[in-house]
């Protein structure tokens, strides 16, 4: 009796598992998972930056940012690799609200930290738009410092927002992650959860607010607002 199998037993075998293995037709198919965020390093020395230590800045750094950033990469990972129409609702809408919330942390962090850095005025452009929008620069840094103050013992953000719909500048008071302006354009974050200024602040959040005020670098907010001006207003 034979029990090798012929040419064509092979070829049928082969054939067989090739169905088998092949999805069905029309079934989702898993996406391969692709990392899109790395921690950047901070783009400053975090010794020099006046009235923030560097314990501070290093700890939000590498544990406040860069868990943000180790969250979405494992978030968009487990999106890649399910099938979304065979996840419960509640189990989908979790993983993109999750997406989102470590999504925006992580914008919003690398936004942060480059507020510190050499220090640099606010443009001509961007001064007269503040100037126009807010009635001098005095005007608006009182604003935006009480809406960072306003937050203090809460947990939050405070944005200056160049809104491409109104074509104006605005002040932006957040509450968490999620809540940032429709079509805005971030210019400056002021990070007010308690892990930015614990360290060295304790419960003095006023005190921190003025200390990120007297720090803030106008360079990434002077770019950022040369690019949005480039985009016309909607009609």
């Amino acid at each position: 009796m034979a029990t090798g199998v012929n040419r064509r037993g092979v070829l049928a075998l082969t054939g067989a598992a090739a169905v088998a293995a092949a999805p069905a037709s029309g079934a989702a198919q898993a996406r391969p998972a692709a990392a899109r965020f790395t921690q950047r390093p901070l783009p400053f020395d975090p010794k020099s930056v006046p009235g923030l230590s560097e314990k501070l800045l290093l700890s939000h750094h590498d544990n406040n940012y860069g868990s943000a950033v180790r969250k979405i990469t494992a978030i968009e990972a487990e999106l890649a690799g399910a099938d979304p129409a065979s996840l419960p609702g509640y189990r989908l809408g979790g993983l993109k609200r999750e997406q989102l919330l470590a999504l925006n942390s992580t914008v919003l962090h690398e936004a942060y930290f480059q507020s510190f850095g050499p220090a640099a005025p606010p443009s001509p452009a961007l001064a007269a738009a503040i100037e126009r929008d807010f009635g001098s620069m005095a005007r608006w840094t009182a604003e935006f410092s009480a809406v960072g103050k306003s937050l203090g013992g809460a947990s939050g953000w405070v944005f200056l927002v160049w809104s491409e719909r109104d074509q104006r500048l605005l002040t932006q008071w957040a509450a968490d992650h999620t809540m940032v302006s429709a079509g805005g354009r971030l210019l400056v974050a002021l990070d007010m959860y308690e892990h930015a200024y614990q360290i060295d602040y304790g419960a003095n959040a006023a005190g921190y607010v003025d200390a990120y005020m007297r720090a803030l670098t106008w360079t990434h907010a002077n770019a950022a607002f040369a690019q949005a001006q480039a985009i016309a207003a909607p009609t």
